[in-house]
Parts: structure tokens; sequence; C-alpha cells
């Protein structure tokens, strides 16, 4: 029959009006707009073709899963439905769960439910997909009821729904029972419980199922080697994960960039970077998740210039980072101690509007607080919309480390306000706070309280907060008791804590006791053997000094080399001590004998049992002078405008030396220096430190 259209009509209609007995796939290849939907669905009414439940079908799916307006659409077409039948109600059950909204999804089955209309073997999948969404194990296990009374437990398509919907809920035994009790199970099944048990992050599991699967010679496909290369990654399982690499090339996968970004996380975190760089650098197409991998990886191996090279490298190859990529740039700004890089970053996610989560904002903090910039990390931590325990704790540990432990313990009692329970990772933090603000007396009543209140038995980590409280307090014996009475043996970083308060309070005996046990634990570490020298130096035993690094020389063991960073816009300069390999290093020198020069007129007098332990004694001032934060100092000097604040960042402890210059440069050039060494932050302002001449 044939039906007059108005001219604008679109082809869609025409083609139904024509063909009236295959609408579906018309209206799903014609319809792009909620426009073109308008006028198909007033066409239906008007021909009277909505009254066909296949076409008031095909056109709510339109409405409900191919568009990607809201689904008010498609409710009301549904709303006009006079008995929606179960594939009505399982299109929007699917539409709602597809377009983020399974609350609704839940609801409209309920609805279903007590409505009389029948579910069938698609509805199921539908719903437990919702609940999975929100994590609803009640609503799921009343839905597993009714599949099996409805005779649908033997489906295997609902069986990996179920599968899917435990796991995703925490209830993994459960999702493997019915992975067990299953007869037949297809390459689907399998990668819902590779799935659930990633999803739990039970990596043990994923490598065992894995090798279950090939002994019973079960076809896998390439969504469960990404599984399995994940838990490879995590385990640092790098046999099987180059087992997998092999299969991979032998049956010419290399075509599958999800594939391949797996190899290459895999190869990262099992410490192989350079293979994992290779495999990037072989890629032809490189999305957001392949850069974020290769530039975690660098991250995580220490490899921190590479990973911002890499970064500048992707923001040319205009491709938009995400949040794992800002995590993983943001810890390499932390440790390289980039503060307008990172700075940039910060910038960046706020242009973006990227949505601050747990985890992007503690890492911000984190950054900024090993930066030395702890207001800002306070400022983080306010607009943060959700915290946890890790962005208290972080909080916390970035306050102790900036000498500001008595605010740091505000916010310990404060977070205890807040109903967050602390973890052991908390404590170490609130320790340190007690540490660098002197308090002896509550250091040992919140150590004691960890336990007795919070049921968190101590580490070697909290051990060694309370050495370091009781040596920094000049309660050297006490802490040399409280070290023999350990439950736990203790390590060389507790001995090296009291060797180093042994050099700030000159106690030459335990001292030498302290450096006994180290050189059994550990024989060739240099800055023990150059702290004890120190120690007798300082009592005037410059024999015994000199045999000691005659000892040193006599074992071959070095003094580890200093390294220090500063970041001046947006790069990062790299200081070796007395080295002259920068290509301003004439201009450095220079500068560092004008400051040397200024800084003895202030006062300062060279500390020369602090040069390299070859130099001849003509030498030794000049070597003195030389340390990496005095050249990096200098550079920041003549490379910053006047009042600008200096950042570095050492991969040692700053010496006697270059902590007593530091303090004269500071008050002689009117700039504010902020040093992060191995241990601690020294914030450096006129003439005077932070740690009290402590460290």
């Amino acid at each position: 029959m044939a039906v007059t259209l108005p001219a604008k009509a679109p082809t869609a209609i025409t083609s139904i009006s024509l063909f009236p007995e295959n609408p579906k796939t018309l209206i799903l290849e014609q319809c792009k707009t909620i426009r073109d939907l308008n006028e198909i669905h007033a066409h239906l009414i008007k021909t009277g073709l909505l009254l066909k439940p296949k076409v008031a079908e095909n056109l709510l799916e339109s409405a409900a899963i191919l568009l990607p307006a809201s689904m008010d659409y498609a409710v009301s077409i549904f709303r006009q439905i006079d008995e929606p039948d179960s594939p009505a109600y399982n299109i929007m059950i699917r539409g709602f769960t597809l377009k983020q909204s399974p609350h609704e999804a839940v609801l409209l089955f309920k609805e279903m439910h007590e409505n009389s209309v029948q579910p069938d073997e698609f509805t199921f999948p539908c719903i437990l997909k919702a609940c999975s969404r929100l994590q609803a194990l009640s609503e799921g296990e009343q839905i597993h009821a009714l599949i099996m009374k409805c005779g649908f437990g033997s489906h295997g398509f609902v069986k990996n729904t179920l599968i899917h919907m435990y796991a995703n809920c925490g209830e993994v035994e459960v999702a493997r029972r019915v992975f067990d009790e299953m007869s037949e199970r297809n390459v689907r099944t399998w990668n819902s419980m590779f799935a659930g048990y990633t999803k739990s992050g039970n990596w043990e599991e994923v490598v065992k199922l894995f090798h279950e699967m090939l002994e019973l010679d079960i076809r896998f496909d390439e969504v469960t080697l990404v599984s399995v290369l994940t838990a490879c990654g995590r385990l640092a399982d790098l046999e099987l994960g180059e087992w997998i690499n092999r299969y991979v090339e032998e049956k010419g996968l290399k075509g599958n960039p999800t594939l391949i970004t797996s190899l290459v996380d895999m190869y990262a975190k099992c410490g192989q970077v350079d293979t994992a760089r290779r495999l990037f650098d072989q890629m032809g197409r490189r999305d957001v998740v392949a850069w974020s991998a290769m530039i975690s990886g660098y991250s995580q191996a220490s490899r921190c210039r590479e990973a911002l090279d890499l970064f500048h490298e992707m923001q040319k190859a205009n491709v938009d980072p995400n949040e794992i990529t800002m995590v993983s740039i943001l810890s390499s700004c932390a440790v390289l101690g980039a503060l307008e890089t990172g700075k940039w970053v910060h910038f960046f996610i706020k242009k973006k509007r990227m949505k601050l989560t747990v985890t992007l904002g503690t890492a911000l903090m984190d950054f900024y607080a090993k930066c030395g910039s702890v207001e800002s990390s306070i400022e983080v931590f306010g607009k943060m919309p959700v915290k946890n325990v890790l962005s208290w704790t972080v909080l916390i540990q970035g306050l102790a480390s900036n000498g500001r432990g008595k605010r740091a313990l505000e916010y310990f009692y404060l977070m205890l306000e807040k109903n967050v329970e602390p973890n052991d990772v908390t404590f170490i933090g609130v320790l340190s706070a007690c540490n660098h603000a002197g308090l002896v007396d509550e250091g040992r009543d919140l150590f004691v309280s960890m336990s007795r209140d919070f049921g968190i038995e101590p580490r070697i980590e909290h051990y060694g907060c309370m050495v370091d409280i009781l040596s920094r307090a000049g309660l050297i014996e006490e802490a040399f008791q409280f070290i023999k009475n350990m439950p736990i043996q203790p390590n060389a970083v507790i001995w090296r804590t009291l060797l180093a308060s042994c050099k700030v309070h000159k106690n030459v005996e335990i001292g030498e006791e302290s450096l006994k046990q180290l050189t059994i634990l550990e024989p060739t570490h240099s800055g023990d053997y150059i702290l004890l020298s120190n120690i007798y130096a300082s009592v005037g035993r410059w024999e015994d000094a000199l045999k000691v690094r005659g000892e040193m020389k006599e074992k071959g063991i070095k003094k580890t080399p200093g390294c220090s960073l500063i970041e001046l816009d947006g790069v990062i300069h790299e200081f070796f001590a007395e080295d002259n390999v920068h290509s301003q290093s004439e201009e450095i020198y220079n500068a560092i004998e004008d400051m040397m020069k200024q800084i003895k007129s202030a006062g300062y007098v060279p500390n020369t049992a602090e040069a390299r332990l070859d130099a001849e004694e003509d030498d030794k001032e000049s070597s003195v002078s030389h340390h990496s934060e005095k050249l990096a100092i200098a550079f920041g000097l003549i490379k910053s405008p006047p009042g600008t604040t200096i950042r570095i960042t050492k991969n040692l402890r700053v010496c006697t030396d270059c902590h007593s210059a530091t303090k004269l440069v500071s008050k002689v050039f009117n700039r504010e220096i902020v040093v992060r060494d191995r241990t601690r932050f020294h914030h450096f302002k006129e003439g005077s430190c932070s740690c009290n001449d402590y460290w």
C-alpha cells in the first residue's frame, strides 16, 4: 500500500513505508539524531505501524541504545506501550546500564517483576551488569535465586555474567564456585573468571588459572593474554611474560595495540624498561594507555628524567594524558624536585577540568610536599572532595618531613576525630612528626598506642622512628638499650640512625659499636665509615679518623658520589661533586669562587674533614667548595631572579660543611634555599635552618 509522504521526509521513512516487514535494519541504519528519530516516530504513529510490537521495540532500541542522548526519549516511548513484554524491558534495562544509570535499571527490573512480566535469558545478563556496576551484592544474590527458579541456571551467557557480578562485588570465591559448577566453559567464561581475579588483585590465581587452562588444552584469546600479562607485571613473573611475548610473535598478534601495551606494561613492571621501550617504539599506533604504561615504567624504575622526556614527546604527539599519566609524572617531579614542571601539570589538570580523585589529589599533595611547598599540599588536601587514609597519611608525612611536626600531629588528631582509621604507614608519619618536633614523651605514648588502641604491630620502620626520636633528643644510651631490647632484629638503617646521632652528640663509644654492627650488615657502605671518622675528628682523635679512612681504602670502599639536582625553567640540571661536564661550567665555577669569597667574609670557615678521601692537603678546601649542592646553589644564584627560592634535591645526607655554607648563602644573598637530602628537608632562610642544625 502506497503512502504519500511530505517532501522533506528522510529516506528512512520512505523505506519503512515501502518495506514494513523489515523496519529494524532501516531504522538502525538511517536514524542518526533525535530529529531523525522524532520524524520516524511521528510517521510510525501516523501509519499505525507503532502498534506492531516489533516495530515499537526497534524504535525503542534506537532511542535507548544507539543514540548518545539521555534515556528520557526512550522512557517516553516505553511508557506509550500498553503492555511491554520482556524484550522491551530488556532494551530499557540495557540502555539504563549503558548510559551510567544502573540504579534506574534495577528499579525497572523490580517493576517488571511486580507486573508479572516473565524474564528471559537476555534479561538476566542485562540486570546482572547493572548490579555489578552498583556493586549491589544483595540484589545480585536475589536475582541469582530467581535465575535458578526460572530455569536459566545452565545458560552459559547468564553464568558468565553471574561470575562477573560476584567478582565485581568482591565475592571472588563465590564467582569461582559458579565457574567450577559449569559443565561447559567457553573462552568467555574463562575470561570472566580472569577478569574477576584481576578486579580483586588476586594475581597468583590469574597465573594459576592460566596454567590450568593450558593443561586442559583450552583455547585462549587475546583478552585472556591481556589479563595474564597484567598479573605477570604485578608478580614480576618475567618467565611467563616472555613466553606470552614469543606466542604473540609466532601467532602474528603484534597488530593488536591493547596486547602490545600489556606487554610494554609487563616488561616495565618486571624491571625490563629498555625492552618495554623497544616494544613501545615499534608500535604503529600508540594511545594514551600505551604512553601511560611506558611513562609509568620509567617512573617506577626511578628513571624520572626519561619519564619527563617521554611526557614531552607525548605532548608533541597531541595525545591527551589521563589520570594515570598525571600520577606518574607527578611522582617523577616529586623525586626530581621539579616544582615548576609539577606546577604546570597541576595547571593542566585544572585546565582540562580533570576530576580531583583520591589518587590524583594524593599524588599532587605528595609532589608539593616533596618539593618543600607544604602549604600547596595542604591547599590541595582541602580541595579534595573525597579523602582516604592514604591522603591523610601523605599530608602528615609531608608536614613532618618539612619540619612541621606539631602541625602534622594536629592533622593526625583531626583524622581520628573524622573517624578515619590510621594504618601502619600513618604511624610512621606520626612518629616522624614527634621526632621533628622534639616530642619524646608523646612519641613514646603513640608508639605504645598503635598496638594497644589500633591493633597495629610495630614494624622495623616504627622502631627506627623511636631510635631517631630518642637519639635526636640526646638520649643516646636509652636509644642504644632500646635497640638491644627490640623483639625483632635491627637492620642497618636503625644502626645508621644511631651512628649519625653519635656524630651530632660526639658519643664515640656507642658510635664504634654502631659501626661494628653495620660492618656485619652492610660492610661496604661508605657513609658509615665516614660518619665514624667524623666522630673521631670532632673529638680531636685525628689518628683514629685517618685510620678509619685508611681502612676504607684497604677494603676498596669508595664514597658514593654526591649528586644534586636543580630545576630552572622546566629543565632539570644535574651536578656531581667537582664535575665540569655542564655546558656552563666555567661560569658556574666563577660563581662558586665569588660565593665562597662572600660567605667567608660573613664568617664561613671550610670544614676540610668533609673533603674527598684522596684529596691532598692543599686541595681539601677546593674539594669541599665544589660539592654538588654548592655547584647547584651557585648555578641557581646566577640563573634565577634575585629573591627567588632555590630548590635542590640531593642523593646523600647534607654534609656539615655544606649545611654551614648554605645557611650563610641564604643570609648573604637574601635567598630562601630548600634542600631535600636523603633523610629530610632543610629550609634555609636568613642564616638559619628548619632542622635547627640537627641532621
